[in-house]
């Protein structure tokens, strides 16, 4: 699975923008549906550079931040330094998660848990969740859909530009829905020419279906599944899952 090195730098500089403040609030609403308005610990897995761990902090949640990448989170402890937000960061990879305690909910997003190629290794994560959630506990997370990885990333190139660095996309996506992503990064330097470093990475696509069952064999019960960012409902062409399933 992913373990982001040389795109930690470039992170919050090329990924797709995207309104933390808006997804924390999403994530706050179905959140507080399950566990009221008390303050709660929340886990925020795979929480890359922490920009969404900082905006569910601001929103009264205890939040403890934990990803993969050594990288991301030097770059998350920045980013919660300049923010004067109290979070506890962890150095874990998902499939191995280890708390000192219970947590009252979890989200994970971005779709992290597609970076999570093994199916077994899928089910060890979602399965050491479920360990550290308090029975009634939520766990909120979001996925890319077998749509947007047939027909959205595919084998598609991308090119993103700012002022002094470039960022070259490639995908190839196989039979089984799983993506091969190669980033290479153009930094230029003051005489002008340019840097390339690079990282390569994969994605898979998981069936909906699929996803439940897995949360059942966890101890999760799956009770909604919306459209990305939304209380809609998906069809076949949602790009993005939201899972919200239950400690039973």
């Amino acid at each position: 699975m992913a373990c982001y090195n040389e795109f930690a730098r470039f992170y919050d500089r090329f990924i797709t923008p995207v309104d933390y403040r808006a997804r924390a609030k999403y994530f706050d609403m179905l959140i507080k549906r399950y566990i009221g308005e008390q303050q709660n610990l929340l886990l925020d897995l795979a929480c890359g550079t922490a920009s969404l761990s900082i905006e569910l902090s601001k929103l009264g949640y205890e939040v403890i931040a934990v990803d993969g990448s050594e990288q991301m989170l030097m770059e998350a402890q920045q980013k919660c330094f300049e923010s004067g937000e109290r979070i506890l960061l962890l150095n874990q990879q998902m499939e191995d998660l280890d708390l000192y305690g219970t947590i009252n909910a979890c989200v994970c997003a971005l779709d992290s848990l597609n970076h999570i190629t093994d199916e077994k290794l899928l089910k060890r994560a979602i399965s050491r969740v479920s360990l550290f959630l308090e029975p009634g506990g939520v766990f909120v997370f979001d996925m890319n859909t077998p749509y947007k990885h047939r027909e959205l990333l595919g084998d598609n190139c991308y090119v993103y530009e700012d002022d002094d660095a470039m960022c070259v996309w490639r995908n190839r996506t196989d039979e089984n829905l799983v993506t091969e992503i190669d980033l290479d990064f153009f930094t230029q330097r003051k005489d002008g020419k340019y840097d390339r470093s690079s990282e390569s990475f994969c994605e898979r696509g998981y069936d909906a279906q699929k996803v439940e069952t897995l949360l059942a064999e966890c101890g999760l019960k799956l009770d909604a599944l919306y459209a990305a960012d939304t209380l809609e409902p998906v069809d076949d062409r949602t790009e993005r899952y939201i899972f919200v399933a239950v400690k039973e």
